[in-house]
């Protein structure tokens, strides 16, 4: 059974960091490309930073800069490091494996006050 279990979000204040991890099990991590997503309310998930297998890394125009995506593949855990947040950034935050097939974590919540 395929399990992609987030931490590490909550509330925090404009100009705050929050680190996410997100722990694997029931894949083959290291072959994996690993992907963050955020869903704000009543808009579209989108991808927020992405590294593949051999990693290769790719962020969103709006978080670059600020965010950090790294992977520990003897630990099945990929992280977000997020810097200088803003109110903008407040979203549930997903985690997304894909290989032959692509699994989602359950989201945590990230909100930023201003």
């Amino acid at each position: 059974q395929v399990q992609l279990v987030e931490s590490g979000g909550g509330l925090v204040q404009a100009g705050g960091s929050l680190r996410l991890s997100c722990v694997a099990s029931g894949i083959i991590f290291s072959r994996n490309f690993l992907g963050w997503y955020r869903q704000a309310p009543g808009k579209q998930r989108e991808l927020v930073a992405g590294i593949t297998s051999g990693g290769r890394i790719n962020y969103a125009d709006s978080v670059k800069g600020r965010f950090t995506v790294s992977r520990d593949n003897a630990k099945n855990t990929v992280y977000l490091q997020m810097n200088s947040l803003k109110p903008e950034d407040t979203a549930v935050y997903y985690c997304n494996a894909q290989y032959a097939k692509s699994y989602w974590g359950q989201g945590t919540q990230v909100t930023v006050s201003s």
